[in-house]
């Protein structure tokens, strides 16, 4: 105590000439969790859908995804608020999507999630790089 009572006199004199200046910057980061979809029932499972692949844009918008699913073949389906599904191509390097219920995007500054820039982030920390989407329309029942 002794040595504070010592110092306030010095304190005290200190005047504006002792004054410091400090700045503080802040940084924003948004991460987007995609939910993924609920197993099947039997139901869905007795009658399986079967998708043909067709070319689809580089770039979704972020905000109209709304769920995803996990192919058997480790491609990840999206399926956007207006119905429509999306397959997003894996690189072959990502077979930990498989074990966990989700992944997350980081959103971009122009709000797109794109094929060969963007990556998904497993919630061990891995990321896996989309090498193209596919859009996927219903085959008719022959």
């Amino acid at each position: 105590m002794l040595p504070l009572l010592m110092a306030a006199p010095l304190a005290i004199a200190a005047g504006p000439a002792d004054e410091r200046y400090a700045q503080t910057s802040y940084r924003e980061r948004i991460i987007i969790r995609i939910p993924r979809l609920p197993p099947q029932t039997r139901a869905q499972r007795a009658a399986p859908i079967t998708w043909e692949e067709k070319k689809a844009p580089k770039c979704v918008p972020v905000d109209r995804l709304a769920s995803a699913s996990i192919t058997p073949d480790g491609d990840i389906d999206l399926i956007a608020t207006d119905g429509r599904r999306l397959r997003a191509k894996l690189d072959r390097d990502c077979p930990t999507l498989n074990f966990y219920g989700g992944f997350y995007l980081k959103r971009s500054k122009d709000g797109k999630f794109c094929a060969r820039r963007d990556v998904l982030r497993t919630r061990s920390g891995r990321q896996c790089e989309i090498s193209r989407f596919r859009l996927l329309i219903p085959k008719n029942p022959s």
